[in-house]
């Protein structure tokens, strides 16, 4: 019953899953029957001989994939060949050594046949079971989303694109060789990545790309021709069979499932199933952004990570359609910009995204290697696509702009001024208010645990901040690291005391457990007080219930206020209710800073090679001080050591502590820091009081 669940609701998901079930004894009993049976193909391309359809393949000009895969090679050739020469050496790896980049864990070798059943970090198998019959999360170390990354089949789509630069047949060769081994590994409706209906979309895509690229190789006969219609009528009717759809909720899930029936449906007319796949994916395309996306731009599921991933899906889904003269309305294009927007906010002065809530990594059609945090690439697509120049950062042109508009999309990108300077901005639907000036940047974060309470993408990090200055970021939100390789560093990195907020008798803000690690409580449910913005201050007020549940209740209210004359933040924290507490105020660092106790109450950040450093003060008696260990991850399956300064405070309540957090650039700026502390201290300014 977690979240805004209905009874009616609650009656229709329990038929639905009664109906799964008889549907899933269908279904073992139709694979059986299924198995190597070929593509279903429309009478018209069924009559064909296997020549005259591998002819239509090689020749025909539509559907059209995306309007950069004409043009790209030779652009990227002529015009970038610095990124040409990097993109050839991975194909290289690839081919020769069997060796590519997977997620956060660096480069892998996958020796000589890829298994592609065994989790290549763990090193664990996965059994060719019935896919309902698996059980994903095993806690023996095994991390099926490291699996399923390798199936996406990323690394092919690299390969495909270095061929079409290129045209070295060996490297098509690799593709077929390496597609004919996955599809004799793994037979439809069986084993780890049949289990999931969005991989199997995602794979999908992938392989309508590196099919799109190499249909004209030399290497494509009419036997692998037949190989990828099975292949892609496979996983179109596997998706259709397994909806990630429930009455209660929907996701990113449910999301890549009709994207993924939607590009197959658009660019295989072929087959028999294809005109039903377009019209269902269209019609739940825009039930489920309707659903999905705030009207604010945001997507609901409290992660910037995630929203990174749905707007890359729904940005290249986008122009498929207008490329295909498909039209899918206003509205959602309206949406769609909104989406970029909120991206163009959120982003940190050094140009790299606040990673909120959970972030695996997760990409549709990875044109190029990208970390968690970057997800500025999709703004300059933004950019050419609604020749709007507020999402033009610079003149850098990554490849993704290339390989989706083609050179027609690169050159109106490029006669684009630069955006200007951004201002202070709330996303009140979202949770997010946005302080800045020049590089002084504060992220509020006041987001709910997304999809109507039952998200489970979100952490606990109710009124927790992210602070950047003088070029870099100084308090910053941990990320994700892995999910279930390791339950317990899960637990941690979504923790309350993992991020830069307040704890309180060592209880979570919102409910979670170790061993369920995609599901957490919806007890904060943060609330905006105030909210102002102007050319000398921003002020922001919230409060959040996450400790309502305790045996004396407590409500978490905290003030940030933002001197932007002055440079500096000043917070407060109100902890209302009654009985005797103990409670943690917690500054997370990123990785990188030297962070020191200079006394009881200040404490610097300081990046050496910068010569950059934080000021965390305590304007009053806040507790003891300690520096404690911690981590800070900005990839999947990567961490990094930091630190969190953290002041424990017994006491009775109600309580009010504050702090000045004041940024220092340079050495010089040191002395007048220093003196703006001991004016606050002195001056004992509340502003939760003044704003009463």
């Amino acid at each position: 019953m977690r979240g805004d669940v209905t009874w009616r609701a609650l009656a229709l998901e329990a038929w639905r899953r009664s109906m799964r079930c008889a549907l899933l004894r269908l279904e073992r009993m139709e694979l059986a029957r299924r198995r190597d049976q070929g593509a279903r193909l429309t009478a018209e391309f069924a009559r064909l001989s296997d020549a005259a359809l591998l002819d239509r393949f090689r020749s025909r000009r539509a559907p059209i994939f995306l309007p950069g895969f004409a043009s790209a090679p030779r652009v990227t050739l002529a015009r970038f060949p610095r990124e040409t020469e990097k993109l050839i050496a991975t194909a290289r790896k690839i081919a020769d050594e069997h060796r590519w980049p997977l997620l956060g864990f660096g480069d892998v070798q996958f020796g000589h046949q890829v298994d592609w059943l065994r989790c290549p970090v763990s090193g664990t198998g996965w059994p060719l079971a019935f896919h309902a019959d698996l059980k994903i999360v095993r806690g023996d170390g095994s991390d099926i989303r490291v699996l399923w990354e390798l199936n996406r089949l990323g690394h092919l789509l690299t390969l495909a694109q270095a061929w079409s630069i290129a045209q070295d047949e060996r490297w098509s060769e690799e593709c077929w060789r390496q597609i004919e081994s996955w599809r004799a590994q793994n037979p439809i409706g069986y084993g780890p990545n049949w289990t999931c209906a969005m991989e199997v979309a995602l794979r999908a895509v992938n392989l309508l790309a590196i099919f799109e690229l190499l249909r004209r190789s030399s290497n494509m006969t009419a036997e692998r021709l037949k190989m990828m219609l099975a292949l892609f009528d496979e996983h179109g009717a596997h998706i259709r069979r397994n909806l990630e759809f429930s009455y209660l909720v929907t996701s990113n899930h449910y999301l890549s499932n009709i994207v993924g029936l939607l590009w197959l449906g658009v660019m295989l007319p072929e087959l028999r199933a294809a005109r039903e796949w377009r019209a269902f994916a269209l019609r739940e395309l825009r039930s489920e952004m309707d659903k999905q996306i705030l009207d604010d731009g945001a997507d609901d599921e409290s992660s910037t990570g995630y929203h990174r991933f749905v707007l890359e899906m729904l940005l290249y889904t986008f122009m498929l359609c207008r490329a295909n003269r498909i039209e899918i309305g206003e509205r959602y294009w309206e949406k769609l910009r909104a989406m970029l927007a909120y991206v163009r906010a959120y982003l940190r002065p050094d140009g790299r995204a606040p990673l909120i809530g959970d972030t695996d990594g997760g990409r549709f059609l990875p044109f190029a290697e990208r970390e968690a945090d970057d997800h500025a690439y999709l703004l300059a697509v933004g950019a050419a696509l609604f020749d709007a120049s507020e999402f033009k950062l610079s003149n850098d042109v990554p490849p993704e702009l290339l390989w989706t508009g083609g050179e027609e999309a690169l050159d109106r990108f490029l006669a684009l001024p630069t955006s200007a300077q951004l201002t202070s901005v709330a996303f009140p639907r979202a949770g997010v208010y946005i302080q800045r000036a020049d590089d002084a940047y504060l992220l509020f974060n006041a987001t709910s645990t997304g999809l109507h309470g039952r998200g489970s993408h979100a952490h606990n990090d109710a009124l927790g901040i992210e602070l950047s200055a003088c070029g870099r970021p100084f308090l910053r939100d941990p990320g994700t690291f892995v999910y279930s390789a390791d339950l317990h560093a899960r637990h941690l990195f979504r923790s309350t005391a993992f991020h830069s907020t307040v704890e309180i008798d060592g209880e979570e803000q919102n409910r979670t457990c170790e061993r369920a690690p995609f599901v957490i409580g919806d007890d904060a449910r943060p609330r905006i007080i105030r909210w102002e913005t102007g050319p000398d201050r921003d002020l922001v007020i919230a409060e959040h219930y996450g400790y309502h549940r305790l045996s004396s209740s407590v409500t978490h209210r905290r003030a940030v206020l933002f001197d932007k004359r002055s440079r500096f933040w000043l917070i407060e924290d109100a902890l209302l209710g009654e009985g005797h507490h103990r409670a943690k105020f917690i500054f997370h660092f990123d990785s990188g800073l030297v962070v020191e106790s200079l006394d009881a109450g200040l404490v610097e950040a300081c990046d050496h090679r910068a010569g950059a450093a934080l000021l965390v003060a305590a304007l009053g008696s806040n507790g003891a001080l300690t520096i404690e260990d911690r981590w800070t991850s900005r990839h999947y399956g990567e961490r990094r050591a930091s630190q969190a300064a953290v002041w424990s405070v017994d006491s009775a309540l109600p309580l009010v502590v504050s702090w000045a957090l004041v940024p220092v650039c340079a050495e010089r700026e040191r002395g007048t820091a220093q003196g703006l502390i001991a004016r606050l201290r002195a001056d004992r300014f509340s502003v939760l009081m003044s704003e009463r």
